[in-house]
């Protein structure tokens, strides 16, 4: 037991935590007050006046705002000496939930200016994703965690300099800095922290429109439905967000409620149906609207052929609306939900009489605004042309919302943008360090002379240096005097006298030799097997006849040129008759199915019937 303490203390020394990642489809916030001249009780007093503050400015914001999943939510706590607020909310499949929660966070800090601000998500510093074209290069992902802050409405990053130091004298790392780490520097080095305006304009983009865009969420639609889900959707309309989800996300066992026979036995029976209008989140009435869906049994005699086309749509939205909320209501691991006992306790209510279902009258004053489903219909023709930034503004909604089309603009700006980057590479833009540029300096007369060369003619292809090089990686000697008088060059001539040299010096050694002897016995075996010549030299009637109709009128494939340049000719078109060849050998293996070779040349070829191969194939007789 000692000894395996001692091996976890060693591990703990260099080990600093496995990465803390957060669920899909969060955002988690937290809220200090940095503050060096208070202590931890005038602190926490500072924070409930913060969070008393944020829930009446989110009451008053969000009066009429449905979530898609969870709410912006924070709650105080102590942790590592220290007190602070802390959040975290489930947007699903709605971004701008999690873009709400950005600008309340952002308009918290600018009412209480000593506070800071940490906000990230599943994807970490997502602030900086958005500001990717105006961060500084020097900030790339490595060394980014925890070094952006939120404070009196502007983006903060703490630098990395060592010009900032922390107690004790050390300065603050070049790379990711720990939250505490961060803290600290935020505490005793406030003012060198680095402000952009660019970076903010970029960072905060999506939040131009708040909060007039915060109800362009919402969508607002006339349904039938039964009169107790009317009245409990009247209650709260949030109750509708939960319901959207489990239609959304339905299995099997969810539907068997859905499957009574009678209608005494649902929660939710489609009897005495009223027509109200119900408050969507934008995303939850797409989800609901596209979902195709077969409708229940007891649900049959309730749509009607005789109804009109709208009509039957305003009840089909309802049916899917009352699903959800059976299926909501009956899942046993829904029972401790707040919404479902909440519901639970409206209907026990009803039942034993304390509350009344509202009366046709009643329900006809709640209003009957409904919102335009335009926003569904994309218009591919005008998605394309803003995609390629041609689109002539023709009278007329367009597609999706305007929001939407903004934030598409804006995303084909910044791919142009990075398109047009000549530093930008496959993984995004290239950061160079001084030793990159060092060098590049120190190389420069090399790559001008090598440029001017390949600009000035095609580029050559000299096998026997190509050959020696593959040996030297494969780490074989090169050849003695067969591969001279072979190779007919210079520059094997001085290798292989290296070679002779390196065999006959008496300083060394038996188990060199003997490795020298094993190279050259594989050298003369792979050579032997043709894999060292980049040359096709035909084997057998049928090659030589092929490779003879390719160089035009050649009698024999090993003949002499007297010309350098026919030389060179002859030996590009064996380099393009082994690329031929072994393009059609990749072909014929994927006994016409899908495969690398067809997937390079974007074609594919029928089956090679002749090939007895593909007879013996188990796939051969599929077409």
């Amino acid at each position: 037991m000692e000894k395996t303490a001692e091996n976890l203390n060693g591990f703990d020394m260099d080990f600093q935590g496995f990465p803390r990642r957060l669920p899909d489809d969060c955002v988690e916030y937290t809220m200090y007050v940095l503050d060096q001249t208070m202590n931890d009780t005038e602190i926490r007093e500072r924070l409930r006046n913060v969070q008393s503050a944020a829930n009446t400015f989110i009451r008053e914001l969000l009066k009429d705002f449905i979530w898609q999943r969870e709410g912006f939510a924070q709650e105080l706590v102590r942790e590592d000496g220290l007190s602070y607020l802390r959040g975290r909310t489930n947007y699903g499949d709605s971004v701008q939930d999690e873009w709400l929660v950005v600008y309340i966070l952002r308009e918290l800090s600018k009412r209480f200016q000593d506070i800071w601000v940490k906000v990230v998500d599943t994807d970490g510093e997502f602030l900086l994703i958005e500001a990717a074209n105006s961060i500084p290069r020097w900030l790339h992902p490595e060394i980014a965690d925890n070094r952006v802050w939120i404070h009196s409405g502007q983006l903060l990053i703490i630098p990395m300099v060592g010009a900032i130091d922390q107690p004790g004298g050390s300065s603050i790392p070049n790379r990711a800095l720990t939250l505490r780490e961060a803290r600290t520097c935020i505490k005793e080095a406030r003012s060198q922290l680095l402000h952009f305006p660019t970076i903010d304009a970029e960072a905060f983009y999506r939040l131009r429109n708040y909060p007039e865009q915060i109800n362009g969420s919402l969508h607002h639609a006339v349904v039938h439905l039964p009169r107790n889900l009317a009245y409990i959707l009247h209650e709260s309309a949030a109750y509708i967000s939960p319901a959207v989800e489990a239609f959304y996300l339905r299995d099997p066992i969810a539907l068997r409620p859905l499957q009574a026979q009678t209608q005494k036995d649902l929660v939710f029976p489609p009897k005495d149906l009223v027509t109200m209008v119900v408050k969507f989140t934008k995303v939850g009435f797409a989800q609901v609207k596209s979902q195709r869906f077969s409708m229940p049994a007891a649900w049959a005699s309730v749509v009607s052929t005789k109804d009109s086309e709208k009509s039957r749509a305003q009840t089909e939205i309802g049916m899917k609306i009352t699903s959800g909320f059976e299926m909501l209501m009956s899942d046993p691991q829904n029972q401790d939900h707040k919404v479902v006992r909440e519901m639970k306790l409206i209907l026990e209510n009803i039942d034993v009489g304390d509350d009344q279902l509202p009366s046709d009258a009643e329900i006809s004053r709640w209003g009957m605004v409904e919102d335009d489903e335009a926003w569904l219909d994309v218009n591919f023709e005008d998605f394309e042309n803003e995609l390629s930034g041609t689109r002539q503004r023709a009278p007329g909604p367009g597609f999706g919302d305007k929001f939407a089309q903004e934030d598409l603009q804006k995303m084909v700006a910044r791919f142009k943008d990075f398109l047009d980057d000549d530093e930008a590479g496959s993984e995004g833009a290239e950061y160079l360090d001084d030793m990159d540029n060092d060098n590049d300096e120190d190389e420069g007369h090399v790559s001008e002379d090598s440029s001017s060369e390949e600009e000035d003619g095609v580029v050559g292809f000299d096998e026997d240096k190509f050959a020696t090089m593959m040996r030297e990686m494969m780490g074989m000697h090169p050849d003695t005097e067969d591969d001279q008088s072979n190779a007919g060059g210079g520059a094997r001539a001085g290798i292989a006298g290296d070679v002779r040299a390196y065999g006959t010096d008496p300083s060394t050694k038996g188990e060199e030799l003997e490795i020298l002897r094993l190279s050259q016995a594989m050298e003369a075996e792979l050579k032997a097997a043709g894999a060292l010549q980049l040359d096709s030299v035909a084997h057998g009637s049928g090659l030589n006849g092929v490779k003879t109709k390719i160089k035009g009128g050649i009698e024999t494939a090993t003949e002499e040129e007297d010309s350098r340049d026919e030389d060179d000719n002859d030996r590009d078109l064996n380099i393009d008759f082994n690329l031929a060849k072994n393009l059609l050998e990749s072909f014929k293996s994927q006994f016409g199915a899908a495969g690398p070779g067809s997937s390079i040349m974007g074609m594919r070829l029928p089956r090679d019937e002749d090939s007895k191969t593909t007879h013996d194939h188990p796939y051969g007789n599929l077409r």
